[in-house]
Parts: C-alpha cells; sequence; structure tokens
C-alpha cells in the first residue's frame, strides 16, 4: 500500500480548517463546488467534478483535530481508500497534515492525484487566509486528467 502525505500550514486557527472540512459549503470553497451530501458521521458527501466524482463515507469528524472519510464511490483506483485530515496549532498556523492512504499500487493516476491534492489543499489554505479558494471548476489543470 502507498500514500499521498503532504503537510501544509495556514495562518488560521485549527477551528477555522476544520470548519472548511466538515461543512458542504466550506467543502465547496476550496474543493469543488458541485459538492452535497451529509457531512455527519456515517453520512455521504459526493464530490462531482466534469470529468468525474467520488463518494465519501464520513469515518471520523472531531472538531479541530481530525476529518476522515473512506472513498465508496469513483475511480477503482480511489475504492477502499481513506483521505484523511489531521489538525494541529502551532503559533498563528493552523497545520493540516493529510492523507490519501491505501492505494494498492504507485500508478500514473496516483501520481497526477498526489499533484491534484496539493493544488486543492493550497486552495484551502487560501480560503482560510483570504475567504477565497480556487475550487473545481476554476482549479488548475495539471494534465490530461485535469
Amino acid at each position: 500500500m502507498v500514500d499521498i502525505l503532504p503537510r501544509v500550514g495556514a495562518v488560521a486557527s485549527v477551528d477555522d480548517v476544520y470548519k472548511t472540512l466538515s461543512t458542504v459549503d466550506g467543502l465547496a470553497a476550496w474543493w469543488t463546488e458541485d459538492t452535497t451530501g451529509d457531512t455527519a458521521v456515517g453520512g455521504v458527501l459526493k464530490f462531482r467534478f466534469p470529468e468525474g466524482g467520488f463518494d465519501m463515507l464520513v469515518l471520523e469528524s472531531e472538531p479541530g483535530k481530525v476529518v476522515r472519510w473512506e472513498v465508496v464511490g469513483g475511480p477503482e483506483e480511489w475504492i477502499g481508500t481513506t483521505v484523511r485530515f489531521d489538525l494541529h496549532q502551532e503559533d498563528e498556523f493552523a497545520i493540516i497534515m493529510f492523507a490519501h492512504e491505501g492505494w494498492r499500487e504507485q500508478v500514473p493516476f496516483m501520481a497526477h492525484c498526489s499533484t491534484k491534492w496539493a493544488t486543492f489543499l493550497m486552495s484551502l489554505k487560501q480560503l482560510v487566509e483570504t475567504g477565497a479558494g480556487d475550487p473545481a471548476p476554476n482549479d488548475v489543470r495539471v494534465s490530461n486528467w485535469h
């Protein structure tokens, strides 16, 4: 198994970051505008992009600490993987320890997703620091997979 593991710091509180990870409006403001679903533990979130989408089962959501999902719908490579945001405060920085865990193998699509996660995490950082992110469909295109 292989994982995608970026770390991002944003000049914000972990509470502000948690709000962007635990509400449909917050998620739509940095990842994809086409976000629907239930953010409560046991709920399913649906994230849609021009080229496809993902369904995530909410496994864990603890204010100011962690949000964790299991991918239950989407590309074959994503099914059964987990997406995790661990949060902690370091001075004025909210630190986001991100993990997309459980990839069966390192494939070109994983490399693409690693880059895309980095761009979306920068969108999250931008959102909590300035009030405006760059969610899909206005995100940075990194390759032919978008």
